[in-house]
C-alpha cells in the first residue's frame, strides 16, 4: 500500500486522466511487475536491489518510447534540416558521464519538475514518483539507493565530454532534430583509487550489468574499412582489398524539456565480420582465427583518458575514422530516406541545406576526407562540386590552445591505416595552397604556416588546418578563447577568411546544474520569480530584485548550509574526516594538469597551515578545502600532484593544533555523480587557470549557478562571468593574457619570486625538504625542480596576487550571500540553450522552436497538423 502523500503533495499533484497507458495506479504498479518477472526472470523472493532498479528503468523507458517514436515520425514529416551536431567525438567528447541518468533522474527524482507542466509525460512522471516512493519503501527500497545503482557511463573525459551532454538535452528541448554519434566504449575512463596517496586505475566495466536504456541496431550495422591500397581507373579510384570492421549502432532516447521531444544518441560498436581473417589461416589454424576477431572488436573496447594531450596511436586513429565511417554512411542513409517520392539518382545539391556537422576539436577531422570520398568516389561527383557540398556542410569547434593537444597524425600511420584518405588530403592541401600562393605571390613561409603537411620532426598531417580548411565556420568556445584562435594560433586563416572566425561561448543545461542537482535552490528561484527560468534561464535577472530582501538571503543561505550538512555527512563517512560544515566548503573539482594549477592551490593550503601554526589564537575563517579530479595514466607530474596534496592533506588533518580550522579532502574518482552532490555545496570555486589557457569552462558556470563565488584568473569564460556580474562580485587575481605574453618575451624567473616572498619561500622548502613526506624527503623534489626551472604556468608568479585575494575571500565570507545571489542573478547567459540557439541561428542555418509535439495518445492528424504549423513557420 502507498505511503499517504504529504498535504504539500497533495497540492502539487496533478490528473492523470488522458495519460497514454496508465490507468490507475495498479497499472504502474503492473507494469514494474511485469518487467521484475518477464524481462528480468525473477521474483521478490531472489531480486536485488539492483533488478528493482532496472524494472523501474525499463517501467520509465516504455512510457519514453511512444515519444521517442513520435518524434522521428514528426521529423519524417517535416524533412527538417537534421544537425548531426554534438556528434563526430569519438573520445573526449562523447557524451560524459552520466548521459543515462539524465533520463532516470528526470523522470523520477524532482517532484518539482512536475509542477511546473501540464505535459503527460510529466503527469506521468508525478504518479510514479507519488506511487512508487510508497511501494518501494514497501519492498524495503530507498528510491535515492536505487538510483544510485545507475552507472556513470564514462564515455568521455572532463568537461568537454560533459558539455555534449548538455547540448544533446538542449537541443531536444529546443525542438531542434538532432542526433549525437559516438563511440559505445566497452570501458569507459578508468575509476580512479586513491591508495597511499597515489593514483591507482581500475577499468571502469560500466557495461557488466547491462544498459536498460539502450536499444541495439543490428539492422543498421555498416561496414567500415581499414588498410588496403588504392586502384586508379577511368572511373576513377578505388580502395581495394581493405580489412572490414562493421559498425553495430545502439540508440539512446535524449527527452528534450516538457515538449514531448526525444531526440536520438546513437554509439557504434565494433563487431568483425564472420569471415574475419580466415583467410589468413590454414585449416588447423580456425581456433586462432576465431580469437584473433577481437583485433577488429578492440577498437570500442577501451577510451583513451586524454583529453590535454595527443597520443598518436595507430588505435586512437582506427577510433576517430570508425566513428566518422559509420556516421556519414548513417547521415546518407538518412538524407536518401528523406528525398521521399524522387525518382532517378539523388542530387546530393541540397545536402548542405538539409544536414549540418559540427565538428568538435579535431577528433572527428577525418569526417572531411572520408565525406569527399564517398562523394567522389562513390556517388561519382565531380571533385569541385564535391569540395563546395563539403565546406558548407561542416563547421569547426576549436576547445583548446594547449599546443600538445592539438592532433598531428603522421603521414605514414595514414598512408597505411587509410591510404585513399591520404590522396584526398593531399589533394585539399594542394588546392589550399594553390589560392595561398595566388593571393601572396612568393610568400614561402606563408605557404609552410598553413599548409596541411608539416614537415618539420617527420611529415604529419595538422587537423586542426584540415578542419579550418573544410569547414564554413570556425568558432572558439568563450570570447577570450575566440580571440586567442582568432589573432594567434590561427592568424593566418583568419587574416584570409575573418568572417569564418566566429564565438560561441560554452553553456550548461540548467535542468542537470540547478533542478536536479540543487532542488532546493531551485524551488526558491522559482518561488521567488516564477517558473519560467527553466527554459528562458536569463530570467534570473529577476533576482536582482531581491539582492537586499532579508529574507530571501536567509532563505539562499538556508539552503547552501542543508547542502554543506548533507556532504558533509558524506564526506565524514566516506574519509572518516569530522567536517565543520559552518567552515567555507573551497573546492577545486576538474582534470589534474598542470595548466589548472592545483599547484598554486596546494601552496596556499600550506600557507595558510603555516599561519594557524605560528599563532594559533589568530582570527581564521575555517575552510574545508576540497580538491577532485583525475589525472591521465602516463601523466607522471599531475600524479605526482594529486601525491602532493593528499600528503599535505595527511599532515593537516592530523594536526591537533589546527583542529577544525582547515581540513583538506581529496575527493576519489570524481565524476558526474559526485559533482552533483558537491557543487551545491561549494561556497568557493577555485578557476585558477594561468590566462590564456582555459579554452572555456563550464564547471565555473555549474558553481555560479549553484551559489558559490568564483576565485579566479581572467581566463576562458571567468572574463564573461566577470562582465555578467560585475568583477566586484568575483575574485579575480593575477596576470591577464597580455601580461603572460610579455613574460614569456621578458622572461620568467621563479627564483626571483621565492626569494622575494618569505611564505612561499617557507612553503617550497617544507615541501622540498620533506617535512610532507618524512619518510622519502626526495619525493617531490621533481615537483619542485619543475616549478623553479620549466613551469609553463608560472605559478610563483600568481602566488602573492591569489593569497591577497584569498584574504579577501575570507574577510567578506560572513556577509556574502548578496553577492551570491548577484552571481546567480547573471548566470543566465550560461544556459546551453543560449549556446545552442546561438549555433543554431548563426551556423547550422536553422530556428528552434517552442512547439509540442503531441504525444503518442493523440491521433495521427494532430501530429500531421503540428507539422502542417511548423512547415509554416
Amino acid at each position: 500500500m502507498a505511503t499517504p502523500l504529504t498535504d504539500q503533495e497533495k497540492r502539487k499533484q496533478i490528473s492523470i486522466r488522458g495519460i497514454v497507458g496508465v490507468e490507475n495506479v495498479a497499472e504502474l504498479k503492473k507494469g514494474f511487475n511485469r518487467h521484475l518477472h518477464f524481462t528480468l526472470v525473477k521474483d521478490r523472493n531472489i531480486a536485488t536491489p539492483r533488478d528493482y532498479y532496472f524494472a523501474l528503468a525499463h517501467t520509465v523507458r516504455d512510457h519514453l518510447v511512444g515519444r521517442w517514436i513520435r518524434t522521428q515520425q514528426f521529423y519524417y514529416e517535416t524533412d527538417p534540416k537534421v544537425k548531426f551536431v554534438s556528434n563526430l567525438f569519438p573520445f573526449p567528447n562523447i557524451m560524459h558521464q552520466l548521459m543515462w541518468r539524465i533520463i532516470l533522474a528526470t523522470c523520477l527524482s524532482c517532484p518539482r519538475l512536475v509542477r511546473w507542466s501540464e505535459s503527460h509525460l510529466s503527469n506521468f512522471i508525478f504518479i510514479i514518483k507519488s506511487t512508487f516512493l510508497g511501494y518501494i519503501h514497501m519492498l524495503g527500497l530507498d528510491m535515492e539507493d536505487l538510483e544510485e545503482m545507475e552507472e556513470d557511463a564514462g564515455l568521455g573525459n572532463g568537461g568537454l565530454g560533459r558539455l555534449a551532454a548538455c547540448f544533446l538535452d538542449s537541443m531536444a528541448t529546443l525542438g531542434l532534430a538532432a542526433y549525437g554519434y559516438g563511440i559505445r566504449y566497452e570501458y569507459g575512463i578508468f575509476n580512479q583509487k586513491i591508495k597511499e596517496g597515489w593514483q591507482v586505475e581500475e577499468a571502469d566495466d560500466w557495461l557488466r550489468h547491462g544498459n536498460p536504456w539502450e536499444k541495439a541496431r543490428p539492422e543498421y550495422m555498416l561496414p567500415v574499412h581499414f588498410y588496403g591500397r588504392v586502384e586508379e581507373s577511368k572511373e576513377g579510384a578505388r580502395w581495394v582489398d581493405t580489412q572490414v570492421v562493421l559498425a553495430m549502432p545502439y540508440d539512446t532516447p535524449i527527452p528534450g524539456y516538457m515538449n514531448n521531444t526525444v531526440n536520438t544518441m546513437r554509439l557504434w560498436s565494433a563487431r568483425a565480420p564472420n569471415d574475419f581473417n580466415l583467410k589468413d589461416f590454414n585449416v588447423g589454424d580456425y581456433i586462432q582465427a576465431v580469437l584473433d576477431r577481437n583485433l577488429a572488436e578492440n577498437i570500442s573496447r577501451v577510451l583513451y583518458p586524454n583529453d590535454n594531450f595527443f597520443e598518436g596511436k595507430e588505435l586512437r586513429l582506427k577510433q576517430e575514422y570508425f566513428v566518422v565511417a559509420a556516421t556519414l554512411q548513417d547521415i546518407i542513409r538518412r538524407f536518401k530516406i528523406s528525398k521521399k517520392g524522387s525518382t532517378g539518382p539523388v542530387s546530393f545539391d541540397s545536402f548542405p541545406e538539409k544536414v549540418a556537422i559540427q565538428l568538435n576539436d579535431t577528433h572527428p577531422a577525418m569526417a572531411i576526407p572520408e565525406l569527399m570520398r564517398v562523394f567522389v568516389d562513390i556517388e561519382k561527383l565531380d571533385w569541385d562540386t564535391a569540395w563546395a557540398i563539403t565546406k558548407r556542410t561542416f563547421a569547426y569547434t576549436n576547445h583548446t590552445v594547449l599546443p600538445e593537444a592539438l592532433e598531428r597524425w603522421p603521414v605514414g600511420l595514414l598512408e597505411t591505416l587509410l591510404p585513399r584518405h591520404l590522396q584526398i588530403i593531399y589533394r585539399i592541401n594542394q588546392g589550399h595552397l594553390d589560392g595561398i600562393g595566388a593571393l601572396f605571390p612568393g610568400d614561402l613561409n606563408r605557404i609552410r604556416r598553413m599548409s596541411l603537411i608539416e614537415e618539420d620532426g617527420g611529415k604529419r598531417v595538422n587537423m586542426a588546418h584540415l578542419c579550418i580548411v573544410g569547414s564554413h565556420a570556425v568558432n572558439g568556445v568563450a570570447e577570450i578563447h575566440s580571440n586567442i584562435i582568432k589573432n594567434d594560433v590561427f592568424r593566418d586563416f583568419s587574416e584570409l577568411e575573418p568572417d569564418k572566425f566566429q564565438n560561441k561561448t560554452n553553456g550548461i543545461t540548467p535542468r542537470r546544474w540547478l533542478l536536479l542537482c540543487n532542488p532546493g535552490l531551485a524551488e526558491l528561484i522559482a518561488e521567488a520569480i516564477g517558473e519560467g527560468y527553466v527554459k528562458d534561464l536569463s530570467q534570473l535577472q529577476k533576482l536582482n530584485e531581491l539582492v537586499n530582501d532579508d529574507a530571501f538571503i536567509r532563505d539562499v543561505s538556508n539552503v547552501k548550509q542543508e547542502n554543506k550538512g548533507k556532504f558533509s555527512q558524506y564526506l565524514e563517512k566516506e574519509y572518516k574526516v569530522n567536517i565543520n560544515p559552518s567552515s567555507m566548503f573551497d573546492v577545486h573539482v576538474k582534470r589534474i594538469h598542470e595548466y589548472k594549477r592545483q599547484l598554486l592551490n596546494c601552496l596556499h593550503i600550506v600557507t595558510m597551515y603555516n599561519r594557524i601554526k605560528k599563532n594559533p589564537k589568530a582570527p581564521f575563517v575555517p575552510r574545508t578545502v576540497i580538491i577532485g579530479g583525475k589525472a591521465a595514466p602516463g601523466y607522471h607530474m599531475a600524479k605526482k600532484i594529486i601525491k602532493l596534496i593528499t600528503a599535505v592533506g595527511h599532515v593537516v588533518n592530523k594536526d591537533p593544533v589546527v583542529g577544525s580550522k582547515l581540513k583538506v579532502i581529496y575527493l576519489e574518482n570524481y565524476r558526474v555523480s559526485l559533482a552533483e552532490k558537491v557543487i551545491p555545496a561549494t561556497d568557493l570555486s577555485e578557476q585558477i587557470s594561468t590566462a590564456g589557457t582555459e579554452a572555456s569552462g563550464t564547471g565555473n558556470m555549474k558553481f555560479m549557478l549553484n551559489g558559490a563565488l568564483t576565485i579566479g584568473t581572467m581566463d576562458g569564460a571567468n572574463v564573461e562571468m566577470a562582465e555578467e556580474a560585475g568583477e566586484e562580485n568575483m575574485f579575480i587575481f593575477g596576470m591577464r593574457v597580455e601580461d603572460v605574453a610579455e613574460m614569456d618575451v621578458q622572461g620568467y624567473d621563479a627564483v626571483t619570486y621565492y626569494n622575494n616572498i618569505p611564505e612561499l619561500k617557507q612553503a617550497v622548502d617544507q615541501i622540498q625538504g620533506g617535512f610532507f613526506s618524512p619518510g622519502q624527503p626526495e619525493l617531490f623534489k621533481d615537483v619542485t625542480n619543475m616549478l623553479f626551472n620549466h613551469d609553463r604556468f608560472k605559478v610563483f608568479a600568481d602566488y602573492e596576487g591569489y593569497i591577497k585575494c584569498q584574504e579577501k575571500v575570507s574577510q567578506l565570507y560572513q556577509e556574502w550571500t548578496q553577492m551570491v545571489i548577484k552571481n546567480i542573478a547573471a548566470s543566465g547567459k550560461f544556459s546551453s540553450d543560449r549556446t545552442i540557439t546561438d549555433y543554431a541561428t548563426q551556423v547550422w542555418g536553422v530556428e528552434p522552436t517552442d512547439l509540442k509535439i503531441p504525444p503518442p495518445n493523440e491521433p495521427r492528424k494532430a501530429l500531421e497538423e503540428t507539422a502542417r504549423v511548423l512547415m509554416e513557420k
